[in-house]
């Protein structure tokens, strides 16, 4: 057989899925796993792929199949692993060549190796591919970013393999070092927040308003076709719709309520803290799973405090619609401002406008919205989306729901960490005296951390009355 155009170790399921899609795309692939019966197996089961599809367990004889610059993606578990697999690999690569890693890294680690490998004359891209097992398969969105000067040896493979939106292949090279993983950190953090309000705003229709999970269906089928049309309000109409086979009831009702977590959303939130950028949103959503995996603790709860009363929530299911509208707002414009501070700090320059393009398709957050989010991007620098005239007035029109929504569901007990972050994220940001005066007082009174004053520039300190030996 001709020797490969690309390479991927790991042949688990987001691994065969992206080695199908590049052999559909008419590239040969190698493939390498640490058992052989996988790889065996695999090509067996490619059907008329096979003849596009070689590979050994052996990691000499599999880098010898390659086409010389070679490209190799790694798609192993993060952490660990994958230092392993590039260790095992160095020895037979050469000067041109480029390790890929295509996994959920922590882009410290991409950093980290891509200076381990900088000077070596082998070249290290660290991918974001986003998409889920579908995506891998039939066209993921690609995040790109490591060594440019290697990227393009897998340019054209990657390019062919992704998304594309109207043409337009949803792949980019993003920045040196971990941008791309960093790029895909942050998408997952949206995520993490978009399914969140989601299920807040499930949650106000299912004890809220007392409807059935076909009616909520229902809903989300509709507002699919508005301004909130995306892929995760489309799977959530699937999601409730669907029936259980063994009970025959609704199978939402089955599944428990506790959430898991692979890390990338804490990552984002993390990121966001150190970049000292506000992402109230994604941390809401971050804590709502922490503390939905609290179930026998949430059980007792309710036996202490009583259940929430059912049917108490006093709002319709437009300013349900247009709540949910503000909160992803919101959630997208903290998300973007944390890539922005992280570009910054980073030196990457990386293209707001072109990341908001290549999640328009194949991505978990991909939606009508991002196409207005890119347009905002490419009419010059935005200090935030709630500054850009398009948002500015979808906010005024639409953040009185997010006020109503909120309002009603804590009267009627009714728990929304993102909804509720998101409004407060947004009053405060609209608020030019607010009130961390105080706070900066208090700093000053215990800690004699200056403060700064309104009417003439400098640092102050007051000379604060002493409390030491007074009662308290």
């Amino acid at each position: 057989m001709p020797q490969a155009d690309i390479g991927l170790v790991g042949l688990g399921v987001m691994g065969e899925n992206l080695a199908l899609n590049i052999a559909d795309n008419g590239y040969r692939i190698a493939v390498n796993n640490r058992t052989p019966d996988k790889i065996e197996a695999f090509i067996a089961n490619a059907g008329p792929l096979a003849d596009r599809v070689s590979g050994d367990a052996d990691i000499a004889t599999f880098v010898s199949m390659l086409k010389a610059p070679r490209s190799v993606i790694i798609m192993v578990k993060a952490g660990d692993p994958v230092d392993a697999v590039i260790a095992q690999l160095k020895p037979h690569l050469e000067k041109g060549d480029v390790i890929i890693d295509a996994g959920n890294a922590n882009y410290h680690d991409t950093v980290r190796r891509f200076a381990e490998l900088d000077g070596t004359g082998i070249g290290f891209l660290g991918i974001g591919v986003s998409g889920g097992e579908e995506g891998a398969r039939h066209g993921p969105s690609i995040m790109v970013g490591g060594s440019e000067d290697e990227w393009h040896n897998a340019e054209e493979v990657l390019k062919a393999i992704s998304a594309k939106f109207n043409g337009e292949p949803c792949c980019a090279y993003l920045g040196t070092g971990g941008a791309g993983h960093f790029v895909k950190t942050i998408h997952n953090g949206i995520e993490y927040a978009d399914m969140q309000m989601i299920a807040e705003v499930y949650g106000v229709m299912r004890d809220g308003l007392d409807m059935s999970p076909a009616q909520c269906a229902e809903v989300f089928r509709e507002w699919n076709k508005g301004p909130l049309d995306s892929y995760l309000i489309e799977i959530t109409s699937h999601v409730l719709d669907a029936v259980d086979s063994k009970s025959g009831r609704p199978l939402v009702e089955i599944i428990v309520d506790q959430a898991g977590q692979k890390g990338t959303g804490r990552w984002s939130a993390i990121e966001a803290l150190n970049l000292g950028v506000s992402a109230t949103t994604i941390e809401g959503a971050v804590a709502a799973r922490s503390i939905s995996a609290m179930k026998p603790e949430r059980i007792a709860g309710e036996k202490l405090y009583g259940a929430a009363p059912k049917g108490k929530a006093r709002v319709d299911l437009k300013t349900l619609e247009n709540a949910l509208l503000a909160g992803k707002i919101a959630a997208y414009a903290q998300g973007f401002a944390v890539m922005a501070k992280a570009s910054e700090e980073n030196g990457w320059d990386l293209p707001l406008d072109e990341i908001a393009k290549i999640w328009r398709a194949g991505c978990i957050i991909r939606s009508r919205f991002l196409d207005t989010i890119s347009q905002a991007f490419a009419k010059g620098d935005a200090a935030n989306l709630l500054t850009q005239p398009d948002f500015v007035t979808m906010m005024k029109e639409s953040n009185g729901s997010l006020r109503e929504v909120v309002a009603a569901c804590a009267m009627a007990e009714l728990p929304t960490p993102c909804l509720s972050s998101a409004l407060a994220y947004f009053d405060a940001y609209r608020q030019a005296q607010g009130t961390t005066n105080i706070t900066q007082g208090q700093r000053d009174f215990f800690g004699a951390h200056g403060f700064k004053r309104t009417d003439e520039d400098g640092d102050f300190h007051h000379d604060w009355p002493s409390l030491i030996g007074k009662a308290g």
